[in-house]
């Protein structure tokens, strides 16, 4: 049997995949307590700068599998041992300090959904469909989504899309606030590992600090944001890599951050 989670770790990028192709990478428990697992093994590389989400096949995530709750004589119980260890992970993934991409094709239905609204940058294909499906099977938004949509999309939005289960194409996406931008299918994985790549090479405290800062904003009032902005940028401004950006700024060439 294929591992449910492939994570490769290379250059300050993590590749976590989905790989339940055969099933959309509908989300069971092997799945879930195998993101939870390598969502952990990132938080503990402090070499790793960005997370790179993928599906693999033809589908991001096609929600939660349904066959598994459909045979189970406790349904609470089912629904437990999926939803706990993907929630461990994306609060992980939310609270630290590496920076998310989720590139998306194919369905992105439920949790799949729900994932990616989550994430810090959404890339999709100009073939993903998205639909937050709960209401479909009797049940409210996980992994986030009652969180991120409405942040995203707004209310009134938001609204519509969880409990009418509307299918959007990826243009519309794009259009709402849901999807950062919209590439060809054929160039989704080069697209997701350039823009990954170019955020590895960038100075990752101070893009760990504006991710913190922009996440936190619609918790904080004006002056409270302005008092957090001033206090992460006196924390860069102490680091090497801001002396670093100054130098090649004005000796116009490339900075090489180094994360001091």
């Amino acid at each position: 049997m294929s591992d449910p989670i492939l994570l490769d770790i290379a250059g300050g990028i993590a590749r976590l995949r989905f790989n339940r192709p055969d099933r959309l990478n509908a989300i069971n428990v092997p799945l879930s307590e195998g993101f939870a697992a390598a969502v952990e093994r990132v938080l503990a590389d402090p070499t790793v700068r960005v997370v790179l989400l993928t599906g693999e096949g033809r589908a991001f995530m096609a929600g939660g599998d349904l066959a598994g709750f459909s045979t189970s004589d406790d349904k609470g119980d089912a629904a437990r041992a999926v939803i706990n260890p993907m929630h461990a992970g994306l609060k992980g993934l939310e609270a630290g300090a590496p920076l998310v991409i989720a590139a998306a094709q194919g369905a992105v239905a439920g949790a799949g959904m729900s994932v990616f609204a989550g994430a810090d940058i959404g890339l999709a294909a100009s073939d993903a469909t998205f639909n937050m499906a709960y209401s479909r099977v009797g049940v409210v938004p996980d992994c986030g989504g009652s969180w991120a949509l409405p942040r995203l999309v707004g209310l009134r939005r938001a609204l519509a899309l969880a409990l009418t289960a509307q299918t959007i194409d990826a243009e519309e996406a794009q259009r709402i606030g849901l999807a950062s931008r919209v590439v060809p299918a054929a160039d989704l994985e080069a697209e997701a590992v350039a823009l990954a790549r170019k955020l590895a090479d960038g100075p990752p405290q101070a893009l760990s600090a504006t991710k913190r800062l922009i996440r936190g904003a619609f918790a904080a009032d004006y002056a409270a944001q302005l008092d957090a902005e001033a206090a992460g940028f006196l924390a860069c401004a102490e680091t090497t890599d801001f002396t670093e950006a100054l130098s090649a700024f004005f000796e116009k060439r490339r900075p090489n951050f180094t994360g001091r």
